[in-house]
């Protein structure tokens, strides 16, 4: 298993540093393939040594080795927080011996951060992300249920997408302004990879995220930084609600019943 989890990590540092590209490029409407990447103040291309992940920023301090131009700090994080979210994919999946969850949830891991970012940056979540998703998710979570032997996760999991998906379409319906649809459009997705996993990932994961999008708007407008009319970004605290219902959500969820019992 550690061998396993040394190769997701690595993997993950790597996607992590396409998904830099990413978060720059598609709310621009650019290629994420070309032009390669270059710095933006010199325009020379990033040499093959430059690119290594987090490494590289390290080694040149943080600034382009032409110009000198400082690169944001950014960069590393992303690769980094990739690379450990892959890691706690690998580990939660194969301590659960279903090594055939591990593709959707890297996928989910990974789509999951890069909207998070770009939701902070522009407040948008783009359709060229989202929408694919709702094809490669269910096509993937197949085959996580084909390994399994276990096909009412891929029925529990579709009841989920259409639930958590028409529970955010009622939000945005009653408060446009608190619920852009880009959140609907997610919520589908999220919704149908925690409901995989189980009832109590997706109860926990769904409560998690008003919950952390509550208290983060509360701590916002109390330090002056937002207003009650204030629009604050609800992806990321979607993906992390997500993100926690699939970690802990089963044990956390079963200790609450375990309350009433």
């Amino acid at each position: 298993m550690t061998l396993a989890l040394v190769a997701s990590g690595v993997l993950g540092l790597v996607v992590g540093s396409f998904l830099n590209v990413v978060v720059h490029r598609v709310p621009a409407g650019a290629s994420v393939v070309r032009p390669p990447s270059a710095c933006p103040r010199c325009g020379h291309r990033i040499r093959a040594r430059d690119n290594v992940p987090v490494v590289s920023w390290l080694v040149l301090r943080g600034r382009c080795r032409d110009c000198g131009a400082p690169i944001s700090a950014r960069y590393p994080v992303v690769e980094l927080a990739c690379g450990l979210l892959f890691v706690g994919v690998a580990w939660r999946f194969l301590a659960d011996d279903a090594p055939w969850a591990l593709p959707a949830y890297a996928y989910l891991a990974a789509l999951g951060l890069a909207l998070a970012v770009i939701d902070l940056d522009t407040s948008r979540l783009p359709n060229r992300l989202v929408l694919p998703a709702y094809g490669v998710l269910p096509a993937l979570l197949a085959v996580a249920s084909w390994g399994a032997g276990d096909w009412g996760a891929l029925l529990r999991a579709a009841i989920g997408g259409v639930g958590l998906y028409g529970l955010y379409l009622l939000l945005h319906l009653a408060y446009p302004r608190g619920m852009g649809f880009g959140d609907v459009k997610l919520a589908g997705v999220l919704g149908a990879g925690l409901a995989w996993v189980g009832w109590g990932a997706f109860a926990v994961g769904a409560f998690a995220a008003f919950l952390l999008g509550g208290l983060v708007s509360v701590a916002l407008m109390l330090a002056g930084r937002a207003g009650m009319k204030s629009r604050i970004p609800f992806g990321p605290w979607m993906v992390l609600g997500a993100f926690l219902g699939v970690a802990v959500g089963e044990p956390l969820w079963a200790a609450y019943l375990g309350v009433f019992a």
